[in-house]
This record gives C-alpha cells, structure tokens and sequence, in this order.
C-alpha cells in the first residue's frame, strides 16, 4: 500500500517516521490501517495470525506478550498493544483529523464509553468463539458454546444502538475511530444481517463508512467486500 509519508519538522530537520501495524487481512489490525491511511502516515504491516498457532503466534515475541494483533509499533520504538488503545492513542496524538472528539468537548464521554464497550463486551469474546477449547474440551459442547457468545455479542450490539443516537456517524457530523471499529467488528460473527437486524439505528452510519470513498482502497485490499460478505 502506497500512502503519503507523514513528516514531522523539527527544529533541526523534517523526519520522516514510519510505524509498523502487526495485523492480518479482515481482523482487528484493520480499523488501525484504515485510521493510519485517513492520517496519511507512512506504515507498513508485518502480516501475522497468531490464532493458526506455531511460527505465526511465535512472531509476536517480544512484540505482544499475548500474543494477539493487532499492535502498533511506533517510530520512536514503543509498542502498543489492545485495538482500542491503539485508536485512542491515533486520534488524540492527530488531533487535527478530528477522528475522536476532544478531551474538553461534550462527546469525550460517549466516545471512551463505546470505545472500550466494543473492546471489552464484544471484542474480547472472539478470543473463546475462535477456539471453545481454550475454556472447555469437550468438542460437543463447542457449536452451542459459539452459539451463546454469538447470541451475547448480537446483544450487546442491541444495547448499544439502544443508547447512542447516531447523526451523520455514531457520534455526530465526523468520522470517528468508533465508526471504523464498529463497521469492522460488525462484519465478525454473528456477521452484519444480525447486526442490522438488532441495532438497526447503527446500520445507516455503518453503511455509510462501508461506501466512504477515502476508504475504499483499505477495504478492498484488507477486508474485501467478497460476494455474500453480509452473511
């Protein structure tokens, strides 16, 4: 992917500083590449799934002790881990894009509540519906484990279109990170017709960055809309 570096001038120089995205096509490192593209930051990602285990998981070393993608490794050489801390830290660091309200404005509130709701409430489930031994052995038991955690995610999904009440995008008039990390985390499991059907107040905003034009390119190469993607 070829995107315009981001130079930040010194009192001695302009440098030019690329960050590394830890990621794989369709996960959670996709909101993090969509947000660096919107930036126009230079970065590059290190292809990586660590859920097909072995020498995958293994290339997180030192990078992640979870093991887990996405993470950001800044210029400067620090690491961060955790897909909402990651967008966080983009939007207040790039205030300019205005991709999170600021710290003063009335927002704030909503958008860190949110933020780490689809962090914790959804997201993290994904760590047990990808592979139900991690909490249980027994394999039976597996298909109706995934189908109670698809159930709560879709619930989850519910409370949160109960409570928020979108404009243009879910937090007003400007495309935020909680727009990215909605319109990828939808797409997992239970997958997006369940989601238009529980929080149908979501669906337009969501669609909306589905078809934004600056985003088509991430899309496409990092989590394509294939034939049947809506499930």
């Amino acid at each position: 992917m070829i995107v315009k570096p981001w130079t930040r001038v010194t009192e001695d120089k302009a440098v030019t500083e690329t960050f590394v995205v830890y990621g794989a096509v369709g996960s959670g490192s996709v909101p993090i590449e969509a947000t660096l593209s919107l930036l126009k930051l230079p970065y590059r990602v290190e292809e990586c799934a660590p859920w097909e285990g072995g020498q995958e998981a293994s290339r997180l070393v030192g990078i992640n002790p979870m093991l887990q993608v996405p993470a950001l490794a800044l210029p400067s050489g620090e690491v961060i881990s955790e897909s909402a801390a990651i967008l966080i830290w983009l939007a207040d660091t790039y205030p300019g894009a205005r991709l999170a309200p600021a710290l003063t404005e009335p927002a704030r509130p909503t958008f860190l509540r949110w933020m780490t709701f689809v962090s914790s409430a959804i997201y993290a489930l994904y760590w047990i519906t990808d592979n139900p031994s991690r909490i249980i052995a027994g394999a039976e038991q597996h298909a109706a484990i995934k189908t109670r955690l698809f159930d709560r995610i879709a619930h989850c999904w519910q409370l949160m279109e109960a409570q928020l009440q979108p404009g243009r995008y879910l937090l007003g008039e400007d495309l935020s990170v909680l727009d990215l990390y909605v319109a990828t985390a939808s797409r997992w499991s239970p997958g997006r017709r369940r989601f238009y059907e529980v929080a149908p107040g979501l669906a337009e905003t969501t669609r909306r960055v589905d078809a934004d034009p600056r985003l088509t390119a991430i899309w496409a190469e990092r989590f394509p809309f294939t034939q049947g993607w809506e499930r």
